[in-house]
């Protein structure tokens, strides 16, 4: 797979910066204006990109009330797959205006496509990239469709074994599509910490050879900054106005001073992890006046004997290196010395 990945003017690398994904999901609570809002405020807060999902209940799942059609424990226990996705879903007629007002205010906007029909309706839309959503990674037909429009693709790998994600990316190589992002993944609404296991992502790059990051679930930016210093190179996050205004996916969604405040902190780290070095920088380097040396500490005369009363090491680092100490001790001046002379070998017989 491509080391480098660009979506519109963003390079995703080893070496670039982050790119924030703010996944609009049902927040918009199906008001157009507060998806609007949603990608105002996601832009303030610094993400690169708004994701939509593109999908109708219809082409999602069926209409059925039967026990295997019903969500499970968690946070929509009871209700039917498709009475959450109606209530979900962001209409389609929406998502060629929104992604317009994306584009007015300089933000990425693409989407996860959840049948070949939205394929089709997002290529009309000619979308920068495109997400392939967890539960979505063993639809090789859609994978293939989208691998083919040549577009970037990023994959969460959240309920995917190995051999999963072997198939999605050969998928995307038979239909000679290199630009693919897998993201680290659990899919648990919200995500407890202990099944996160972000070890994964170094073995996520290395064993698939290509660039990573982390869809993130949880509550608050400890797991985000975590998978940056691990190698993540694209965070995803759920983001709402406000979690107080409820919604399908408000209880894990973060808030815009949230959003803000976790691509601050990657922003820092980002900075602070540098390059897989051990030299010193400049300013390091400057630094090292301030180390210990050896200094005279009382006045001598010359041929006086150096001892541990008139030689210390001492900071600054302006005299001569401590490993010296033992050879300098027992040895003459040459010349008398005030307190405070950084020693030198002109200065020893």
């Amino acid at each position: 797979m491509n080391k480098e990945v660009k979506i519109k003017a963003h390079t995703i690398s080893e070496d670039s910066p982050v790119y924030f994904i703010a996944e609009m999901s049902g927040n918009h609570n199906m008001d157009y204006d507060r998806a609007v809002a949603i990608i105002d405020a996601a832009k303030e807060a610094g993400a690169d990109a708004v994701k939509l999902q593109t999908y109708t209940p219809d082409t999602i799942t069926i209409d059925c009330d039967s026990e295997l059609f019903q969500v499970g424990k968690g946070l929509w226990e009871g209700r039917t797959l498709y009475g959450l996705y109606q209530e979900a879903y962001t209409p389609w007629d929406w998502q060629p205006k929104l992604m317009e007002h994306a584009r007015d205010i300089g933000i990425d906007c693409f989407s996860s496509p959840f049948d070949l029909t939205s394929v089709d309706f997002l290529q009309e839309l000619n979308v920068p990239a495109y997400k392939i959503a967890s539960y979505e990674i063993n639809d090789i037909p859609l994978i293939r469709k989208v691998a083919a429009t040549g577009k970037p693709v990023i994959i969460s790998t959240g309920i995917a074994h190995l051999e999963d994600i072997e198939l999605a990316l050969r998928t995307c190589r038979e239909e000679k599509n290199e630009n693919v992002i897998l993201l680290k993944c659990v899919s648990s609404y919200p995500t407890p910490y202990e099944l996160f296991n972000l070890k994964g992502i170094p073995l996520l790059r290395e064993a698939f050879d290509c660039q990573v990051g982390l869809s993130d679930h949880s509550m608050g930016s400890e797991v985000a900054v975590a998978a940056v210093a691990l190698g993540a190179r694209v965070v995803e996050k759920h983001f709402t106005l406000s979690r107080a205004e409820g919604g399908v996916d408000s209880a894990f969604s973060m808030e815009p001073a949230e959003f803000s405040r976790m691509v601050t902190e990657i922003r820092n780290v980002e900075a602070a992890l540098g390059k897989p070095t051990l030299e010193l920088t400049e300013k390091q380097e400057k630094e090292r006046g301030g180390s210990r040396s050896l200094f005279v500490v009382s006045d001598m005369k010359a041929g006086e004997v150096f001892t541990p009363d008139n030689v210390r090491s001492i900071r600054p680092g302006a005299g001569m290196h401590t490993k010296y100490y033992e050879q300098i001790l027992g040895r003459k001046a040459r010349r008398d010395l005030k307190k405070g002379t950084p020693l030198d070998w002109k200065y020893i017989e």
